[in-house]
């Protein structure tokens, strides 16, 4: 009967050990950042199950019914730890003074608090050496470095997909590829209105001086993110990016005084472009 158990316990726990495993296996390719954490709670657990069927398998094979066998070495345990005194032997570690009737116990520090204070100071000494000495851990400055060079690269990546580009924060392109990339926005999307050389159709002339919601990069950029639904022009935001708006705006700017043929008469206000001082 005392084997037949051993072998179910053995049995058991094998059985937990390749079930835990199996799932590692599993979690090794599929770690989306939780993937860590699931092992840990899984070997607690497979741990945990492992030691209750031992204390089955104690309990079972003996009429240990006040459980002497699991306490005894946990009270020696936590004694070691503490170095608390029983109430029968506080006499021995009792000091003489009295205050009030208050008498002292001239306790042990316990051995964890020690081991605590010491091992702090043991790692206040590395890190110094490390950190401040040898230079070689995550010190202040290194740590603003690695901040930097992650800001950058977001900033880098936010700009190529657009997302820094505003009304108020985009500039006229003049690079051959923007201004192509512009320009073929244009035809696809704009020439059925303002003409493919944007000398105007339904829509207004860009190729002369004039403007009906201004002629700055900031205004074309409102105007197309915005569009003129009292006019017939649809907003341009939820198809095109800011890049290609950005794009298309500069392209639409490099059209002025191109003077192509069959052009639409002027219309709106001669366009000057604003000084510094706002005049």
């Amino acid at each position: 009967m005392k084997n037949k158990r051993k072998l179910s316990f053995i049995s058991t726990f094998w059985f937990l050990l390749i079930f835990s495993t199996n799932i590692f296996a599993g979690t090794e390719a599929t770690d989306d950042g939780y993937g860590s954490v699931l092992k840990v709670v899984i070997a607690i657990t497979t741990f945990l199950i492992a030691f209750v069927l031992w204390l089955v398998l104690v309990y079972a094979e003996s009429n240990d019914t006040k459980g002497e066998k699991v306490i005894t070495p946990f009270s020696k345990f936590i004694h070691s730890m503490t170095q608390s005194v029983s109430i029968q032997e506080e006499d021995d570690i009792m000091l003489d003074h009295n205050f009030d009737g208050i008498r002292e116990l001239d306790n042990k520090i316990p051995p964890w608090w020690n081991a605590l204070f010491y091992g702090a100071i043991v790692f206040a000494f590395v890190y110094m050496i490390d950190y401040h000495v040898i230079g070689d851990g995550n010190v202040q400055i290194n740590e603003y470095e690695q901040e930097i060079k992650a800001a950058n690269i977001r900033l880098e990546m936010l700009t190529k997909s657009g997302a820094m580009i505003s009304e108020e924060t985009v500039t006229v392109l003049t690079d051959v590829g923007a201004l192509s990339a512009g320009k073929e926005t244009f035809t696809k999307n704009c020439a059925a209105c303002h003409g493919f050389n944007g000398e105007g159709l339904v829509g207004p002339n860009f190729t002369d001086e004039y403007w009906i919601h201004g002629g700055s990069i900031k205004n074309i950029f409102h105007t197309i993110s915005e569009g003129v639904p009292a006019k017939g022009m649809i907003s341009w935001k939820s198809q095109l990016s800011p890049n290609q708006i950005q794009e298309v705006g500069s392209y639409i700017l490099s059209l002025k005084g191109t003077n192509p043929p069959n052009q639409k008469a002027a219309q709106g206000e001669k366009w000057v472009e604003p000084t510094e001082d706002g005049a």
